[in-house]
C-alpha cells in the first residue's frame, strides 16, 4: 500500500451517472487487475474505495458511479490533485486461467474487467466479455472491450440493447474453461450457480478503512473469515460460502 498525490488529467461522463477519471502519479504499488484504490476527499472523513479500471505507466484510469456525496464531489473536479492509497486488495490471479476465458461484469463491476481482459489478451488468451446493465442508457465501454479483440456481449435487463435479461442469459451456450466476474452480490450468486468450471469472484462490499484494520467487511469462506478489502476483494469459487 502506498499513499501518493495524483494529478487529475481527465474527468468526463460516460453516462448520466458514470464518470471516467484519468490521473497521473506513482502507480508502482498497483501490481495487477482487480485491485482498488482509496480516494481521500476534502471535508469527508472516510476515503472512497474505487476499483482500478486500467493502469499503464504512470496513468491510472478510474470509472465510478455517482451515488453519494463523495462521488458527487469527484464529479465536479476539473483539475487539481487527489490523495490516493494504491495497491489495495489481492486482485485477480491470471495464472489459473485457461486458454478460453470468460470475463463478466455487471454495472460498476465492468471497469475492473477491462484491465484484466487487456492483460489476458496480451498473453494470447481468447477472451469473451459479457457486460450487464439495466438498460441501454447505462451502457459504457462496449467498444473499448471490442478494441482489445474480445468477443463482447452486452445484456440489458429490459431488453433495450443486446441480449434481453441478465449476464447469465448471455452466458448460455458459450464455451470457456475459466471465468472472472465482478458485480453486485445477486449477480455473483447467479453466475456461481450457472457455471460448472472454476473461476474468481470480486465482491463489492462497503468498507471502512480499506486496508484490513476495522474488520468491517469480513465475510465467511471455506477457510475462515476473510476481509474483502485485504484478503479480497477476489475470492476463488471453491472457497465461497453464500449467506442464506
Amino acid at each position: 500500500m502506498k499513499q501518493s498525490l495524483f494529478e487529475i488529467i481527465e474527468n468526463r461522463p460516460l453516462t448520466d451517472s458514470v464518470m471516467l477519471m484519468k490521473l497521473k502519479g506513482d502507480t508502482s504499488d498497483i501490481t495487477g487487475p482487480g485491485q482498488f484504490v482509496n480516494v481521500k476527499l476534502d471535508g469527508l472523513f472516510l476515503r472512497r474505495p474505487i476499483s482500478v479500471c486500467d493502469c499503464q505507466g504512470d496513468i491510472l484510469t478510474l470509472i465510478y458511479k455517482v451515488v453519494g456525496k463523495g462521488t458527487e464531489v469527484m464529479r465536479e473536479m476539473t483539475g487539481g490533485k487527489l490523495d490516493i492509497l494504491t495497491g489495495l486488495g489481492n486482485g485477480y490471479d491470471m495464472t489459473k486461467s485457461g486458454e478460453s476465458v470468460l470475463v463478466i461484469g455487471g454495472g460498476v463491476g465492468v471497469p475492473p474487467m477491462y484491465m484484466l481482459a487487456r492483460l489476458l489478451r496480451e498473453k494470447g488468451k481468447k477472451v469473451t466479455a459479457i457486460l450487464g446493465f439495466n438498460t441501454k442508457q447505462e451502457i459504457f465501454y462496449e467498444e473499448e472491450f471490442k478494441a482489445l479483440g474480445c468477443e463482447t456481449i452486452v445484456a440489458t435487463a429490459d431488453g433495450s440493447y443486446g441480449v434481453k435479461g441478465f449476464v447469465t442469459d448471455a452466458m448460455k451456450d458459450l464455451s470457456y474453461d475459466y471465468f472472472y466476474t465482478c458485480g453486485p452480490e445477486p449477480m455473483l450468486k447467479a453466475v456461481y450457480n450457472a457455471t460448472e468450471v472454476s473461476g474468481q469472484f470480486s465482491f463489492e462490499e462497503r468498507m471502512g478503512c480499506g486496508f484490513g484494520a476495522c474488520m468491517g467487511c469480513s465475510c465467511k469462506t471455506l477457510y475462515g473469515n476473510k476481509r474483502i478489502c485485504k484478503e479480497g476483494p477476489v475470492l476463488v469459487k471453491e472457497e465461497i460460502i453464500w449467506e442464506k
